[in-house]
Formats: structure tokens, C-alpha cells, sequence
């Protein structure tokens, strides 16, 4: 069995058995059963993962409140990970700004090794403790940002060396992992899916990597939400920056507008593409410049802009 070392603060080595890394009983032998059986222990497996995350509701819902409070005071979402983590917190935080139309740098994703390392492999790069502490202060991570470590031993030296840098300056630190066992770093919110061994022994980037994916999907999602990027289930600060995005954007606008196709398109027109802008517009009788100034003082949330508080 493989077991995961991380040099301690004391200068010792904690050497600890992480879940992921244990062998799965159930698929032993799942090198000799049929392609059809093989596909079944997957589906089998995977049927833990929904569970383990919703018995982190709690804290994902902590988590999310950490995010939306720093991004009230113009801080970030920073993402950290090695290997399959990492290229996971690349690929939600690279999402949020065609999907949420925020900048490029209010969520980012961070993988130890560098942008090469989402097509290459850098697997050494996770071990060095100063480099997570390095690529934070590279992208000038501050005390009002927050910090996601996301690493399924949750003992990855990269990440938890950006932890503790995190902590030291003062940032909320939140660390995603797939290991109860272990010593993991400290940090304000743990969130801990435990969905066990994995089919492929060690292979994070399938039960571990899944559950990681829909915490993450929630932690920015959410957070977006929370922050007036969503009206009723409608994204509404997307940018239609392509003939589909434009349809998908005229599709909103009638739904969220409550108005046809012709009117959809005339106050998109007349709110220069601002999807949000042009429901607000077909729902009211507000001039351009009184939808912006409702939706400033409703601090860019549609329905209080409206007036519609009846599921506030």
C-alpha cells in the first residue's frame, strides 16, 4: 500500500494512511471481470459519492458564506491543488466568467507546477512546501481573500504550505479533502466527503475527483448566487459573446422578462446586451438609467430590483 509522507512543522515526517489510498475489497478483481461487470463496480462505487457530500452540507453551506462575505469586500475565491485537484479548481474557477460574467481574477485556480501541469504531469511539484506559499503571493493573495485547499490525502505539502501561508496573513482558509484519517492542516472549515477507497487503488481523480467537483460546483455556484449573478434559476450576468450565447442570452431574457421573442430582443437592444439590465426593463417601467440606479441600490440583486420578495 502506498502511504502518504509530509514533512511536519516540527521538522519530523508524519507519515499517515490515507482512505484513498487503501484497496477497495469489492474490486480486487476487476481486472478479469467482463467489460459489463467492470461498468457496474463503477456505477456501484459511485453511489457512495452523493452521500459523503451531502453529509457535508453544513459546511459547504459555511463555506459558501466565507466566499460571499469576501467577495462583498472586493476579495477572491483562490482555489489551490496539485495533480487532479488542482486541474480541477483550474477548470471552476476558468467557468465563472463566461457563466457568471465576473472578472478573470475573482475566481482562480492555482496547480502546483504551473499551467503546463494541466496537460503534463508534474507530480513532483506537489511536494514542495514553499512553492504553495510562493504561487499565492505571486498572484498577491491578501487577507480578504479565501483560500480552497483542495487535496484528496488532504496532506499534500504544496497545498498545505498555501494554507498556512493563508492563515498567517489572516485569510479564511477552507480545505476540500477525501481522507478522515490523517493530520490534516488546520483551517476554519474542513470539508470531508468520505467516499472511501477507490475503485483504481489511489486513482483520486475518480470518487475523490467526482465529489471534489460537485463540492466545487456548489462552493462557486452558490456564492454567485448569493451575490445576484442568478435570477429565479436564470444566470443573468453571462457575456453572449457567440451567436449560441446570444440565442441563449434572448431565451433568458423572455423567461426571466415574462415577455415574447420581439420584446425579448428589442430591450436586450435597449440595454446593450446587459441581459440582466433588459429583464429588469420588460418587467418594469423604468427608463435605462432608473433600472440602473434600482439595480445599484438593490445591490445587483434582480428579484429586490423588481420588487419581488416573495421567496426572499
Amino acid at each position: 500500500m502506498t502511504e502518504s509522507k509530509l514533512q511536519g512543522r516540527t521538522g519530523k515526517t508524519e507519515t499517515t494512511q490515507a482512505l484513498t489510498e487503501t484497496r477497495n475489497p469489492r474490486t480486487i478483481y476487476i481486472d478479469r471481470v467482463s467489460t459489463r461487470d467492470a461498468v457496474k463496480l463503477f456505477i456501484s462505487e459511485d453511489q457512495a459519492i452523493y452521500k459523503a457530500v451531502e453529509a457535508c452540507s453544513e459546511p459547504i453551506a459555511q463555506a459558501v458564506e466565507l466566499i460571499v462575505s469576501a467577495f462583498k469586500k472586493g476579495g477572491r475565491l483562490i482555489y489551490l491543488g496539485a495533480g487532479t485537484s488542482g486541474r480541477l479548481g483550474v477548470l471552476d474557477a476558468s467557468e465563472c466568467p463566461p457563466t457568471f460574467g465576473v472578472e478573470p481574477d475573482m475566481v482562480m485556480g492555482i496547480i502546483a507546477g504551473g499551467y503546463q501541469a494541466l496537460n503534463n504531469a508534474a507530480e513532483g511539484a506537489e511536494d514542495i512546501v514553499s512553492a504553495g506559499r510562493a504561487d499565492l503571493i505571486e498572484v498577491n493573495f491578501c487577507k480578504d481573500d479565501v483560500l480552497v485547499g483542495i487535496t484528496a490525502s488532504g496532506t499534500t505539502p504544496y497545498v498545505v504550505g498555501g494554507i498556512d501561508y493563508a492563515r498567517s496573513i489572516g485569510a479564511h482558509t477552507v480545505l476540500l479533502t477525501c481522507n478522515p484519517y490523517g493530520d490534516l492542516p488546520r483551517t476554519d472549515i474542513l470539508i470531508n466527503p468520505a467516499v472511501g477507497p477507490e475503485v483504481i487503488t489511489g486513482s483520486t481523480r475518480l470518487k475523490s475527483g467526482t465529489a471534489c467537483k460537485m463540492v466545487l460546483n456548489m462552493l462557486s455556484s452558490i456564492s454567485m448566487i448569493r451575490i445576484g449573478k442568478v435570477f429565479e434559476n436564470l444566470m443573468i450576468d453571462m457575456k453572449a459573446t457567440n451567436a449560441k450565447l446570444r440565442r441563449r442570452a434572448l431565451r433568458i431574457v423572455m423567461e426571466g422578462g415574462q415577455v415574447p421573442n420581439y420584446l425579448a430582443e428589442a430591450k436586450l437592444q435597449e440595454a446593450d446586451g446587459d441581459v440582466k439590465l433588459a429583464i429588469l426593463l420588460a418587467r418594469t417601467d423604468f427608463t435605462v438609467e432608473q433600472a440602473k440606479l434600482k439595480l445599484k441600490q438593490a445591490e445587483g440583486v434582480l428579484y429586490k430590483a423588481i420588487g419581488d420578495i416573495d421567496h426572499e
